[in-house]
This record gives C-alpha cells, structure tokens and sequence, in this order.
C-alpha cells in the first residue's frame, strides 16, 4: 500500500457509503485517524491468519475475498467496495480472519486503526446497527456465492461476478486477466476462457488485452442466475441509506 497521499477531492472518505453514513460527530471523532492509501491490481492486502490492525474503508479500490485451501488453489466468498468495509471480524469478536484479502480492482481506500472504531462500536446505537447489518449483508454475500458456485454454471457465475463488480465501479469496464478471475471463481482456466467466449460472442461483453467492457448489462441481467438479486435485495433491505444515497445516521449512542 502507498500511504500517507494528499486527499483529492475526489478521494474524500465520504466517498465511502458506510463512513458517509456515520453519525457526523461519530465522523468527526475519527476522521484525523483516517488514512488514504492507494493499491494495486493483484496486491495482496492480508493473509489468513493475519493480525488485523485496521479497518480498510474502499472509495474507488475494490477488494476480494478468497479462502485459500491447503494445495493454494482459490475461490472468493465475497468482494468489498465503496459501499463497504474490510475487517468487519475486528468489531464482530475476532482479531484474525480465514481469508486472503487482495486487490480485484485498484484505487484508493481509507484506512483507519482498528482501535479507533471499536471504542465508536462500543458506544452502541447508530454506530453499531450500521455496522451489524453490513455485516449480515455481507454474511449474505458469502452464502450466495457458496450456493452459486455448487449449484450453478460457469457463465452464470461470472455474470454474477461482473454484475456486484460493477455495482461497485464508476464504469461498465474493469481491468482483469482471465486467469485471475478463474482463480476468483475457483473454476479451470480454460473453463473461465469459455465463458468469457461465450458472453462474448452473445453480445454481452467485449474481452482484449485484460480489459472487460460490458456492452449489453440489462442482458447481462437476464442471463445471471437468481445469486445476484438475492445479494442485491439484501443489501437494498439492510442497508437502505446507502442504497439510496447516503446521509448521516442521527447519533444515538451513549
């Protein structure tokens, strides 16, 4: 991570839905603590079984989540964005998580000692229910993908994969090779290649050089398995201020 960067405008931690949605004297108390930092494609945020010390609050940075089997091989459980938060097992009683968190797209995200949101999480009220119910929804997230990856075919899979990709992306276009989204999807490369063939050759996306456009999302819809709305409904019935467009809870705590 390169830290310690000046803060654009556009890079404002507001940028992020759950710290926008913080109570503004809850803001406040915290915001000298944040820090931005800018990552890259492919970069490796935690390990499992890592300390973590920080909460990482995404505005344009996308990450994922992976469990990492014994032979290396991969597959992700969730992916977080500027609706979200990373760490959430640091205020839910844990110091460590299972999984590899690792850039899927790169950007910028704010980083904010782990200490500085528990004693906010601690206080209860707004705080603590916005932060409890991202985590269902997320919880939510990793469920579904379970259930996708067991149950469905490859091109539904990364339909659903394209679709909360680019829920939390400015553009209908992100920067991926093939063999990282087959290692994402925890499916064969050249399993991924055929469906990536295929999405292609419907008119849905265009593939070259590690870049993928959608050309067609309201088809790209149509195609995805029922994973994607289910993760979609659920984060629109949690989370309705972000969903909606932010504003600060009103501050509850004691």
């Amino acid at each position: 991570m390169h830290e310690n960067l000046p803060t654009p405008v556009e890079h404002s931690p507001r940028k992020n839905l759950i710290l926008a949605a913080l109570p503004t004297a809850t803001y406040e108390r915290i915001f000298p603590d944040l820090k931005l930092v800018r990552v890259k494609l492919g970069e490796v945020i935690y390990e499992p079984g890592t300390r973590l010390e920080y909460l990482l609050f995404p505005t344009t940075a996308v990450i994922s989540m992976l469990f990492v089997l014994e032979n290396t091989e991969t597959a992700e459980i969730a992916m977080v964005g500027f609706e979200g938060v990373v760490g959430v097992s640091l205020f839910m009683g844990g110091e460590t998580t299972p999984s590899r968190a690792i850039v899927q797209n790169e950007g910028y995200m704010y980083k904010l000692k782990a200490a500085a949101m528990l004693k906010e999480f601690e206080r209860g009220g707004a705080v603590q229910h916005l932060l409890l119910r991202y985590t269902q929804a997320l919880i939510t997230q990793m469920t579904q993908t379970a259930v996708c990856n067991k149950h469905h075919d490859i091109d539904q899979q990364f339909c659903r994969w394209l679709l909360l990709s680019l829920d939390r992306l400015p553009a209908d276009e992100l920067t991926m090779t093939q063999g990282l989204i087959a290692n994402m999807l925890g499916v064969r490369h050249d399993g991924m290649t055929d469906a990536i063939d295929l999405l292609q050759s419907s008119g849905l996306i265009h593939y070259k050089d590690g870049t993928i456009t959608v050309l067609n999302r309201s088809k790209l819809e149509q195609r995805v398995c029922e994973c994607y709305a289910v993760v979609k409904r659920e984060y629109d019935r949690l989370l309705p201020a972000l969903a909606a467009g932010v504003q600060p809870l009103p501050d509850t705590s004691i």
